[in-house]
C-alpha cells in the first residue's frame, strides 16, 4: 500500500545540495542529502516550528524551487494557497527565514496563474545557461517555459516530456539536482511510491520506473 500522498519536494542549495519533502499528511518534513545520495537519519522533524513563518501555510503548499540570485543569495520560491487565492512564498535559505510573501496576481510569477491549479513542480533553468527561465511541469506531464524578464509563456498542450507519456496520470511533484557538470536531473515522483528521473540536458527519461525504498530509503519512516 502507498505510503506517499499528499506531498512536495523542492530543492535548496544554500550549503549542501539537498532536497526537503514537505509531508503534508502529517505535518513532518523530510532532508535528501544529494552529495550523500540518502535520507537523513534524523528525519522527518515536525514543520511546526521550523520554517521560520512559513510552516502556517506549508498544509497549503503546492510546489516550489529554488534560484539563486545576484550576490549568491538562494531564494526558494514556495507556492501555495492562502485561503483560495494562490500566493507565493520568498524563503531566504541563507537565512534560513522568509524574506516576503506575494499574493501571486501581484508579482513577478503572474502569468502562471491560469495554470496554477495544473503544476506540480517548477525548476530554476540557470543550469542550462538562462537566468530568467523557468520551467513547470504540470499534472499532464506538458510543460510551461517561462521567461521572467520578457513575462512570456511558452506551453504546447501536445508535448508530453519524452519517455514521461507511460505516468503523466501518476504525476505527483518534481524536484531538480545537478550530480555532475554534465547533468541536470528532475527526480520526478509519481503515485504508489516510485519516481523516474528525467535528464533535461538530453530531453528524456532515463532508467525507467524506481521504488522510493531505493534512493530515498526512510522517506516513507514514520508514515
Amino acid at each position: 500500500m502507498s505510503k506517499l500522498k499528499d506531498f512536495v519536494a523542492i530543492d535548496w542549495r544554500s550549503g549542501t545540495d539537498r532536497i526537503y519533502f514537505f509531508l503534508k499528511d502529517n505535518d513532518t518534513y523530510s532532508r535528501y542529502d544529494n552529495g550523500d545520495e540518502k535520507i537523513s537519519g534524523d528525519y522527518p522533524q515536525p514543520i511546526k516550528g521550523n520554517w521560520d513563518g512559513f510552516d502556517a501555510h506549508a498544509k497549503n503548499l503546492r510546489f516550489g524551487f529554488t534560484q539563486t540570485q545576484t550576490g549568491d543569495k538562494d531564494i526558494a520560491w514556495l507556492f501555495f494557497y492562502n485561503g483560495d487565492r494562490p500566493w507565493v512564498c520568498a524563503y531566504d535559505q541563507d537565512k534560513d527565514k522568509v524574506d516576503a510573501f506575494y499574493n501571486l496576481s501581484n508579482s513577478l510569477w503572474t502569468p502562471i496563474l491560469p495554470y496554477f491549479e495544473r503544476i506540480i513542480a517548477g525548476t530554476w533553468l540557470e543550469a542550462l545557461g538562462y537566468k530568467s527561465l523557468f520551467r513547470f511541469l504540470l499534472d499532464d506531464g506538458t510543460h510551461l517555459t517561462f521567461d521572467t524578464i520578457k513575462q512570456q509563456i511558452k506551453h504546447d498542450p501536445t508535448a508530453v516530456l519524452p519517455g514521461l507519456a507511460p505516468y503523466k496520470h501518476r504525476l505527483v511533484t518534481a524536484a531538480q539536482v545537478d550530480p555532475t557538470f554534465s547533468d541536470n536531473l528532475w527526480y520526478i515522483f509519481l503515485t504508489n511510491d516510485q519516481f523516474v528521473t528525467y535528464n533535461m540536458q538530453k530531453g528524456r527519461v532515463e532508467g525507467g520506473v524506481h521504488n522510493v525504498s531505493g534512493r530515498f530509503a526512510g522517506l516513507t519512516r514514520g508514515l
